[in-house]
């Protein structure tokens, strides 16, 4: 059953993709992690599929069991107040039935969004845009049978993994953006993209909110700050598996430091000051009320 406040909670996530202000995500991995993002005053909380499968050892790309996932995401929604979306990769099924199965499954945890792409194992062909469309409205009839909105955050990467030119890529991004929004999406997630010419007529060819990345591990840049972002239409911007990767570099770093010099500046650079660091921990744990 769908409670009403998780309803609530969807319509609220809903509205933020369409306000003037832009939606800012900084994307989670456990219950600590997301707990700590709300306490910093951030409004909903997004999960990395990437970032979630590390914390357990395992890569990317749905390596992840979903009883495992649903496990993570559980923890999340019942250790937070704020809306809860999370990255559902190709859809956790091989079959549309389940998918279904599965994303039904998902909403049960309490969330309030998903992302889902239209690529598996980042392979360079993407996924025939008639069956994502497929799925996508699948998973708005699914939504609509239980009440709530949830909101879908349909990513194309056609970008990221096809081989054609930019010129093609930016058409094939606004051809199914486009295709995905009529199927039922919310949003339109392209990446990575971060020109800012690119990034603005990706916004005025699709005809649904845009949600850019964050994420110089993935491309070859950043694009515009937050405010240049809001001031070019972007609705939401998200940060993917950059945090969760910063953080396994800081404890690389950190380890090999200590094993090859002995010493603890790295360390001591991440910590200082020290109160913040304490704060930081009660922030995760909920300590700080």
């Amino acid at each position: 059953m769908v409670s009403q406040i998780q309803k609530q909670k969807a319509e609220q996530f809903l509205q933020w993709h369409q306000d003037e202000e832009i939606l800012v995500l900084l994307n989670s991995w456990d219950t600590g992690s997301s707990k700590l993002i709300e306490a910093c005053g951030y409004k909903a909380i997004a999960t990395t599929s990437m970032g979630i499968a590390a914390a357990l050892g395992y890569p990317d790309c749905q390596v992840l069991q979903l009883s495992e996932l649903l496990n993570v995401i559980t923890g999340i929604v019942k250790g937070v107040q704020v809306p809860v979306t999370v990255d559902i990769e190709a859809g956790y099924g091989n079959t549309l039935d389940e998918i279904i199965d599965s994303v039904t499954r998902i909403i049960a945890t309490g969330i309030v969004g998903i992302n889902i792409e239209d690529s598996i194992d980042l392979n360079p062909v993407l996924i025939d845009e008639l069956e994502f469309c497929e799925r996508i409205a699948a998973i708005r009839s699914l939504s609509d049978s239980l009440g709530i909105h949830l909101v879908i955050n349909a990513r194309t990467d056609s970008f990221y993994t096809s081989p054609g030119s930019p010129k093609e890529k930016l058409a094939e991004s606004i051809r199914r953006g486009n295709m995905y929004r009529e199927a039922g999406a919310d949003c339109i997630f392209v990446q990575p993209v971060w020109e800012k010419e690119t990034i603005a007529t990706l916004v005025k060819e699709i005809n649904a909110p845009v949600n850019i990345l964050a994420n110089p591990t993935i491309g070859a840049g950043l694009p515009p700050s937050v405010r240049e972002l809001q001031d070019l239409g972007v609705a939401r911007l998200s940060l993917g598996s950059s945090v969760m990767k910063a953080t396994l570099a800081l404890i690389k770093k950190i380890a090999i430091e200590l094993s090859q010099q002995g010493t603890y500046a790295i360390l001591s650079d991440a910590l200082v000051p020290f109160s913040e660091a304490a704060l930081a921990y009660k922030m995760a744990t909920g300590l700080h009320k």
